[in-house]
């Protein structure tokens, strides 16, 4: 039961800082006694997800709370700013598709989506499954709270996840009139509102409507277009309506519609690095050939000069309906759902002002349908948890790839002859790939956990899961020329083709494939934990859990010999083993709370993103690295010294490696020279030397996973004093927060040249706040430290590193009022 088992952890591993006291809170409140003492002493947060009262300290999981005012006064509105907050939370993204959410390093390959393998992260809004990552990107509306759990789920969930969940719950319709306006302005024209109402339509039902819009300039100025880029532009709105005939019985029904539409998302100049290409086909060269001069070769001069069209246009929405049923000792719950994706993309896939790559888009539209049902059953000394879940998803998508007038000088072999294919415009331009896929996925599990109170203090939690699959896909791509005729690239060209040149046939390649593959799979955990002591709680979990297989659905690699290899349509399940240990204590009179955490996973059959560095054939594909661990130490902590002072810190250490990756993408340094011939062993001990013999694969086990800090540390400390200004009561308070993250890699085979580096983020804020109301100014990224946030490889090994920026010193105001 997602919802219910996560707010029933609501306060454990990383509970934040809730800034007000003012704030409105929808946790089940605790016991008249239990909340007096909570006003004296820490957060006490007691839940009656299992129709009892009980603190969630005594739950043994680890995760992570961010209260709905806690996300509003530190700035952080979407999961991509979450993991400001929660260190173990990874979020990369360089644009809403291309979106990476992972838990201690696990989750979702990193690099270029693919729509054929599934999240190792559930992102949950209301207990309704959300498929695609891109949901990650949109503002947060009328959010309660988030939870972020840690480790492999599925005996309590609908969606199997190996690495976690993110579980978002909304504010619910209330049968007492209420309702809260948001404004906040600041520089960079940043502008965000928000809003919600609530109330009651009549004795048993209650309806409740919530908007938000986001707007601000973009970071990163184009020179080409003489426009702002990568901006923000955010609309949301939410309606839910609630039928509750009596205590025991209610209907949530709920809708929400999002929409994106920004000019984004760009790069910039970040380096170039030697690859093993030689020179005068290396980036430095080819842009000297060309008079190609970058406006800055300093990222954090913030200046482009991509001349493609720019857009992340992103709509998503959905409507749902809960069913809750209390039946004799337990609760039958039933939650049907659709929801939908848009996604129109365009981009500049050459990263570079030249027309190279003049057209890169991938459009794509989903529906997915889920059905889950849950019962949950309580006595003295058992309680279990057992639910049905179906799942249906179609993905729809048509590419355009196009090449530019620069192309041929670019791409192909430089020479001085003028009627080399190279020195011709017209060798490449106008040459476009239309990719036609489709992707149809099916879903059903039986899931359930039991819990045996053997003691007052042991309780014994086994949980079981059976998990079918099926996939089936579509990919085609037709090559056409500039006069808008189908080339093919076979010895005999194809009936209703003409035959490619080798330089065409050597960009884009006509390919057809239909992968399909089901697959069983039987999971189990096993969770004991004792209670030590009133406040002192110990737990030990195993999780033995997997990741359903996964299909190629962005085109195919090639052969050495330039064939398809349809042996890669396919991707393995992964294999998990999941061993965990915590500590969960609370001390000085519960006014501290300090929980530990020590964790191992392994994976067989890890599903990566690799690259092949190529134009045409595929820039990302699915592959199977052969044994993958992640194991680390986590640590929270949280004190509540008076009414006037609260303070919080969490760290992790995360050490995230490729077991073993025989098959691996080679990295740039490592790339662009002269295959090996059969038997010849490549001499690339010295990185970047180039004319050398070029591996088509390499080993890089023992490597750290991309995307993974080993250090990650989030702090925060709030001061108030209370004071009367304007014949208002309120208190007057200072807060900060921040965060710090080791170094780490951004490409699937770590490279040199990926590496970012670590950085420490410094947000503050101050204001006055009173019954009701809530008015503060605020900094972020205080100290305007210079960061990257990604960092990408351009296609074609010539070694330029292209890369987007964090945000600099941002400022502003916000005002809350609420009744």
């Amino acid at each position: 039961m997602i919802a219910r088992f996560l707010l029933l952890a609501s306060a454990a591993s990383a509970s934040i800082i809730t800034p007000s006291a003012f704030a409105q809170d929808a946790t089940p409140q605790p016991a008249a006694d239990e909340l007096q003492s909570a006003n004296t002493r820490g957060d006490v947060i007691v839940v009656t997800a299992r129709r009892r009262q009980e603190t969630a300290q005594e739950v043994p999981l680890a995760i992570s709370v961010v209260k709905g005012d806690s996300i509003e006064a530190t700035g952080n509105f979407n999961i991509v700013k979450l993991q400001q907050l929660a260190p173990t939370l990874q979020v990369y993204t360089t644009n809403p598709r291309n979106t990476s959410v992972n838990i201690r390093g696990l989750g979702v390959p990193f690099g270029l989506t693919s729509d054929g393998f599934e999240q190792g992260v559930g992102i949950y809004v209301d207990d309704v499954y959300n498929s695609r990552v891109a949901a990650a990107t949109f503002d947060f509306l009328d959010v309660s709270q988030v939870e972020v759990l840690r480790g492999p789920q599925g005996t309590l969930y609908g969606k199997n996840t190996t690495a976690g969940a993110i579980n978002i719950t909304t504010n619910q319709p209330t049968f007492d009139f209420e309702g809260r306006a948001e404004l906040t302005v600041g520089n960079l024209n940043y502008k965000q509102a928000k809003a919600a109402i609530s109330g009651p339509l009549s004795e048993t039902i209650a309806a409740r409507i919530a908007v938000a819009a986001t707007t601000r300039r973009g970071t990163l100025y184009n020179v080409t277009s003489e426009r702002w880029i990568n901006e923000q532009d955010n609309l949301g709105i939410r309606g839910q309506l609630l039928f509750k005939p009596s205590e025991d019985f209610s209907i949530t029904l709920s809708g929400d519609y999002s929409k994106q539409d920004p000019e984004c998302c760009g790069t910039t100049f970040v380096r170039v690095g030697k690859t093993q290409r030689p020179l005068n086909r290396q980036y430095d060269a080819l842009a000297a050939a060309q008079g190609y001069v970058v406006p800055s070769r300093n990222p954090y001069d913030r200046l482009t000069d991509l001349d493609s069209n720019l857009n992340a246009g992103n709509k998503i929405g959905g409507v749902s309906a809960k069913i809750k049923w209390d039946v004799g000792p337990g609760t039958l719950t039933s939650v049907t759902a659709w929801r939908f994706w848009d996604w129109k993309p365009e981009n500049d896939r050459d990263f570079t002002g030249l027309s190279i790559v003049s057209r890169s888009q991938n459009p794509s539209q989903q529906d997915q349908y889920s059905q889950e049902f849950r019962y949950n059953y309580e006595s003295k000394d058992v309680d279990f948890v057992f639910g049905l879940f179906g799942f249906k998803q179609r993905i729809d998508t048509q590419g355009t790839e196009q090449q530019g007038d620069d192309a041929a000088q670019w791409s192909l072999a430089p020479s001085t002859d003028p009627t080399n294919p190279a020195n011709i415009p017209a060798t490449l331009s106008g040459l476009t790939a239309s990719n036609t896929q489709y992707l149809k996925a099916d879903s059903a599990a039986l899931f359930g956990q039991l819990s045996w109170k053997v003691t007052d203090a042991l309780t014994i939690q086994p949980g079981l899961r059976l998990n079918y699959d099926k996939k089936s896909g579509f990919y085609q791509r037709v090559v056409t020329n500039a006069q808008g005729q189908a080339i093919s690239c076979t010895t005999v060209a194809e009936p209703g083709t003409i035959k490619g040149t080798t330089q065409q046939c050597g960009v884009y390649q006509p390919q057809i494939s239909s992968p399909s593959d089901s697959a069983w799979n039987f999971t189990y955990d096993f969770n004991v934990n004792y209670k030590v002591a009133r406040d002192v709680l110990a737990y030990a979990t195993y999780a033995k859990s997997f990741k359903t297989l996964g299909i190629n659905q962005n085109g195919l690699p090639l052969n050495a010999d330039n064939t398809v290899n349809y042996d890669a349509s396919t991707v393995k399940p992964e294999s998990v083993n999941h061993y965990e240990l915590g500590l969960k204590t609370q001390f000085w009179d519960r006014r501290a709370t300090f929980n530990l955490t020590a964790f191992r996973t392994e994976i067989k059959n890890f599903q990566a993103t690799v690259n092949g560095g190529q134009f045409g054939t595929v820039r990302g594909y699915l592959a199977n690295a052969e044994k993958v661990r992640s194991q680390g130490i986590e640590a929270d902590f949280k004190v509540v010294v008076s009414d006037r002072f609260t303070a919080y810190a969490n760290g992790a250490y995360t050490d995230a490696k490729y077991k073993k990756f025989t098959n691996a993408p080679c990295p740039p340094e490592l790339s662009g020279g002269t295959l090996q011939a059969s038997g010849a062993t490549p001499d690339y001990s010295q990185p970047g030397v180039p004319g050398a013999l070029s591996p088509r694969q390499c080993d890089i086990s023992g490597q750290d996973l991309p995307g993974v800090s080993k250090w990650a540390f989030s702090y925060g400390a709030e001061y108030n004093v209370p004071v009367t200004l304007l014949a208002k009561e309120g208190q007057v308070y200072l807060g900060v927060d921040g965060n710090y993250r080791s170094h780490w890699n951004s490409n699937a085979s770590p490279s040199i040249y990926t590496e970012v580096k670590g950085y420490a983020l410094t947000n503050v804020r101050a204001g006055f706040r009173g019954e009701g109301f809530d008015v503060f100014g605020w900094v972020r990224n205080a100290f305007d430290v210079n960061y990257i946030e990604n960092l990408q490889v351009a296609p074609g090994n010539t070694g330029l590193i292209a890369g987007q920026v964090g945000d600099p010193q941002t400022w502003g105001g916000t005002i809350k009022f609420s009744f």
